[in-house]
């Protein structure tokens, strides 16, 4: 739908319930995916091996991430309108305790399909690496007026396969991620709760 006094295309908003059902059935078509790719090629999942030292290692690469965004947010208004267009999107209808939903369903399912599943079987490599980031910077892609969003997706894919492949570990990937999406999500509730 699109406001008559503005250039800029206006989505419905959604209830909590969509977003909720939203995130759960994407949650589980990636998983779905991500097991039939492990089904139908000669494909390894990358271990998941618990270790302290790679706990904290995915939560200090967690922690720089959402640094990095923070200043991003700060230093480029393109991203930051487009951030704040998608994140009003998916988060204004929820509660404050669906974020840990937010942190863990697409931090335990787009970390199983691009770097446990999809990062092994294109190579372990910098091409695997760079293939992976850029699909997954392209799953964030909800419009066209959403690039900077997905360049921003994209690099964070990036170190999140480079982590990676350098510990040959997907907890730290999982890990950076669920802390990135949960502090994230935390920061704009808490910011924009009133409107």
């Amino acid at each position: 739908m699109t406001n008559p006094n503005s250039n800029d295309p206006q989505m419905e908003p959604l209830s909590r319930l969509q977003i909720l059902a939203a995130m759960g059935v994407t949650a589980l078509v990636l998983l779905l995916i991500a097991r039939f790719w492990l089904l139908f090629e000669s494909v390894f999942l990358l271990p998941v091996t618990f270790q302290p030292e790679m706990l904290g290692l995915g939560l200090a690469l967690g922690l720089g991430i959402t640094l990095g965004s923070t200043l991003i947010y700060q230093i480029w208004p393109q991203y930051r309108q487009s951030a704040d267009l998608y994140l009003k999107l998916v988060l204004h209808p929820l509660a404050w305790v669906d974020l840990i939903w937010m942190g863990l369903l697409p931090g335990l399912s787009e970390e199983f399909l691009f770097r446990g599943v999809m990062l092994p079987a294109i190579g372990l490599n910098a091409t695997g690496v760079i293939f992976s980031s850029l699909c997954f910077g392209i799953l964030h892609l909800s419009g066209l007026q959403q690039w900077p969003y997905v360049v921003w997706a994209t690099v964070v894919g990036l170190a999140l396969g480079f982590s990676a492949l350098g510990t040959g570990n997907l907890l730290v990937p999982i890990v950076a991620h669920i802390f990135t999406n949960l502090c994230s999500s935390l920061m704009w509730k808490w910011r924009f709760q009133g409107t």
